[in-house]
């Protein structure tokens, strides 16, 4: 729908401006403000009969993106407790915040080392000659990322396993012995950063009970996402994580499938969500802070936008825009679309990208 009300020259100007404001401007005030979008002010020293000063703003072509924000927390992720099979007197532990690295010394015990390795399956038994299995694989491989070799990387055991393993001993400060026992080494997937300490240096290290807790190296953002807003996260979606020096790009990496309750009281159930970023640049003093997280919900490309400011609220219901075009103003219903950053996507007939509308003078 168009609506032609004439030449801006005066005195027509002043007439037009008139009709304007006296049909919609009660309408307008009451369907803006209800549609959250800015009211236009008259300016100072203006009268009232011309209502506000206006400008012009171009239509444009843009990519819309619908949003939505949910609050998450900046730190290491899960924070998993070492297991432990050595007795003693624990008289060193790694520091809380440090990374200790495959090969490096977790604790010690009776003033014996208790070594990282890598692997996935946890120490369960001593390692000796004839002893097959993953967990031999395992100590034969961090074995050999350490410069040790002389054997055959497999499940089993051999005397040539053995003979890296006394050269490896004595490198660390253990016995010269060719076997490895359970208390001495703890296998994880890779580094890892000491987050607790479970034992205190002086106390009591009891097989069986964790001395350290440990997390990854790397931040991740963690998400209480609620289940209406489920959809938004799939893994490997893009999102945008507001950080205390800025903007960093994220990605989803797990989605967890058992909804709880939020903390706090509100009684709406949520999903945990993951999400590692692109680029680690938090300082690594950060841990457990509160982050925005920016999920996108919808996107259109290349649509006609408008400030959001150009929208007028008609009297016979829905929205439209004011086209100038030589020195003439037709207002325009239009149909909405996506809101974001400031522009509204609108369709309607004689709206093109570069046609000028009316919106509120700054």
């Amino acid at each position: 729908m168009t609506v032609d009300v004439g030449d801006l020259r005066e005195p027509d100007r002043r007439r037009s401006r008139r009709w304007w404001w006296s049909a919609g401007v009660a309408v307008a005030t009451v369907g803006l403000a209800a549609a959250g979008l800015p009211l236009a002010g008259r300016g100072h020293g203006e009268a009232a009969d011309d209502g506000p000063p206006v400008t012009t703003a171009p239509v444009t072509l843009r990519d819309q993106q619908e949003t939505a924000q949910a609050t998450g927390s900046l730190g290491y992720g899960e924070v998993t407790p070492l297991p432990n099979h050595v007795q003693g007197t624990l008289t060193w532990a790694a520091p809380t915040g440090t990374t200790v690295r495959p090969g490096g010394v977790l604790y010690r015990v009776d003033d014996k080392p208790v070594l990282l390795l890598t692997g996935s399956t946890p120490t369960y038994r001593s390692l000796a000659v004839d002893t097959r299995g993953p967990d031999v694989r395992q100590l034969e491989t961090s074995l050999a990322a350490l410069g040790y070799t002389g054997f055959t990387v497999d499940d089993a055991y051999t005397d040539a396993t053995a003979a890296a393993v006394r050269k490896w001993r004595k490198a660390v400060g253990l016995s010269a012995a060719g076997t490895v026992a359970a208390g001495e080494i703890t296998f994880a997937p890779g580094p890892v950063r000491v987050a607790e300490h479970k034992v205190q240096p002086g106390g009591l290290a009891q097989s069986g009970q964790p001395v350290l807790a440990t997390t990854g190296t790397a931040h991740v953002v963690t998400v209480d996402l609620k289940v209406s807003l489920q959809a938004l996260a799939r893994t490997g979606t893009a999102v945008t994580v507001q950080l205390p020096t800025g903007p960093a790009p994220g990605t989803v990496t797990t989605v967890g499938t058992v909804a709880h309750k939020v903390e706090g009281g509100s009684g709406d159930l949520a999903i945990p969500v993951t999400i590692t970023l692109t680029d680690d640049k938090p300082d690594a003093t950060i841990d457990q802070t509160p982050v925005q997280v920016r999920f996108v919900s919808d996107t259109h490309k290349g649509v006609l936008t408008v400030p959001v400011a150009a929208l007028l609220a008609l009297s016979e219901g829905g929205y439209g825009v004011a086209v100038v075009d030589n020195g003439r103003r037709t207002i325009v219903a239009v149909r909405t679309g996506i809101y974001a950053a400031g522009h509204v996507e609108i369709t309607g007939d004689g709206v093109r990208e570069g046609a000028l509308v009316e919106v509120p003078a700054p």
